[in-house]
């Protein structure tokens, strides 16, 4: 089996393997969708090919919509090469389940592959008509947080940015010239207030062009108004790891003939196949200026921005990343490498389960739209033990001193504002109890451990170095340095009334080798 349009017309040998192929007319969604665009998404990665794009596919096989996406990519154009046009666009997408099967669709919501870049000038100038186009509602992002970024040389290179929100805005600028059409751009990249990020480096590319006097005001009143470009915010979630090669096995297994991987020279991992799990959430600000592809039928969920700021927060303060952290932060130094192996280990996932059931729920404010009791029951009994993922607690554990104050801190500001007595936190102060010994990079077995990338760890790890991992009474004072640093927990942990608390379960966990597992049992079974 080739993935190609010619390939797909093979539809038996397809569905034999058990992939499902697009149910609707593929050249006439292609030719609707070159004629009058209405979706052009900027960043080709895995996770636009796993979800953005598969929530297209559900639509258009519904049959209710007739339009496809236009993919650009403005970093790594090898992508477009040789992930994309060598297959006519199309995708093998695999969703991988906790259960240990898997679903597998070909997905061809993809009619237009594009290199954001003027020195393709054939790519170039097909994404300005597109631009210039009334047709076009949507222009969406998944470039990662920094792809948001402007630098002053940047903005310097006036009308020939190389960045590419500065393509963007030139595009935009087109658009404008075009009768100042409306368009909405649409972040879904997974992080805070993301639409923020994309007005942001759009307003200063148009705000530096007008003062140099290289765009007429307008342009400036037209990017910034939000009568005609608005940029809603959106809270996405899903995992997506790099083409696994288990995965690649069982392609090929089946008569897959496209199943090799790519590392293009600026290290993306990439594949004709996307793999990724199966749980996955897209909550997006209903605020659009000339209307929207209708992701509603896909699975997507559209609401105000105070909901999708709750979402956020569920997500990022209690039902999700809290727990990651814990799972980081112990994991490491009881020597774990996966997080689903993790999940096979009592004294882990009792503390998981009952920091964020007991502990974190009772302070979540609910979405609405989304229930925190079942999203956290997703996480615990579908997300996390799926032995598909690959993801690792070395990984998660990356620049752990930034996400402190968000993932727990939020917690503990939340009590103090309710009036919630501090002794019901238990399970907390144990995983930032954790975190000091984390620091020393000594696992419970006395083997020193590599601490994952953090751009704090030196100066924090210079304030536990008076500590060692031994038994026997031991000065644990510098620690008062360490927890009451608001600007790691977001609190001051003494003000807070916990201080204490977690200098005394920092000494259990330094009391020698096996301390780790002895304190962490201790906690987690009386809780």
């Amino acid at each position: 089996m080739k993935l190609s349009l010619q390939g797909i017309r093979d539809r038996a040998s397809w569905e034999r393997a058990g992939i499902q192929l697009p149910e609707f007319d593929l050249e006439t969604v292609g030719q609707r969708t070159h004629d009058q665009p209405t979706w052009v998404h900027f960043g080709a990665g895995n996770i636009f090919r796993a979800f953005p794009a598969a929530v297209l596919q559900r639509v258009l096989d519904s049959g209710k919509y007739d339009r496809g996406i236009v993919v650009a990519e403005g970093f790594d154009y090898e992508i477009i090469d040789k992930a994309y046009r060598p297959y006519d666009n199309l995708s093998l997408l695999v969703q991988l389940k906790s259960d240990g099967s898997i679903d597998k669709r070909v997905v061809g919501s993809v009619t237009e592959s594009l290199k954001a870049d003027p020195q393709f000038g054939d790519d170039w100038a097909r994404l300005v008509e597109i631009f210039r186009n009334p047709s076009l509602q949507m222009v969406s992002f998944t470039i990662t947080e920094k792809g948001y970024a402007v630098s002053p040389a940047d903005l310097e290179r006036g009308m020939a940015p190389q960045l590419i929100m500065g393509k963007v805005t030139a595009l935009l600028y087109e658009r404008f010239r075009a009768g100042a059409l409306p368009v909405t751009l649409q972040s879904m990249d997974n992080c805070s207030h993301n639409g923020d990020k994309v007005k942001s480096a759009a307003e200063a590319y148009a705000r530096a062009w007008t003062e140099a006097g290289l765009v007429p005001a307008g342009f400036l009143a037209y990017v910034t108004g939000e009568s005609k470009v608005t940029f809603p915010w959106s809270m996405i979630d899903k995992i997506t790891p790099r083409p696994d090669a288990k995965v690649q096995q069982m392609l090929t297994a089946d008569g897959f003939e496209d199943s090799g991987t790519i590392l293009t020279q600026r290290r993306t991992y990439t594949a004709p196949f996307v793999n990724a799990e199966e749980t996955e959430y897209l909550v997006i600000e209903d605020k659009y200026t000339n209307g929207r592809p209708p992701l509603e039928l896909g699975g997507v969920l559209y609401a105000d921005r105070e909901t999708v700021d709750k979402v956020e927060k569920m997500k990022v303060c209690t039902c999700l990343n809290p727990l990651h952290t814990a799972m980081s932060i112990y994991g490491c130094m009881l020597g774990y490498t996966l997080i689903s192996a993790e999940m096979r280990d009592e004294d882990l996932r009792g503390l998981i389960t009952k920091m964020g059931y007991i502990e974190a729920m009772p302070v979540v404010v609910d979405p609405g739209v989304l229930k925190p009791a079942d999203f956290i029951g997703a996480v615990l009994n579908k997300r996390l033990p799926n032995p598909f993922m690959p993801d690792a607690p070395q990984r998660i554990a990356t620049d752990t001193s930034q996400k402190l104050s968000i993932r727990f801190g939020e917690t503990i500001k939340a009590y103090q504002a309710r009036g919630l007595d501090m002794d019901r936190l238990v399970l907390i102060p144990l995983v930032l109890a954790g975190y000091a010994r984390y620091l020393k990079g000594v696992d419970d077995e006395g083997k020193a451990f590599e601490i994952s990338p953090d751009p704090m760890l030196a100066e924090l790890q210079a304030i536990v170095a008076p500590l060692e991992v031994k038994e026997g009474e031991q000065d644990m004072s510098c620690l008062k340095t360490l927890y009451s640093r608001a600007d790691v927990f977001g609190v001051d942990l003494y003000a807070a009334g916990l201080g204490e608390r977690v200098e005394d379960m920092a000494a259990e966990l330094f009391a020698g080798p096996g301390a780790v597992r002895k304190t962490l049992h201790k906690y987690v079974s009386a809780r």
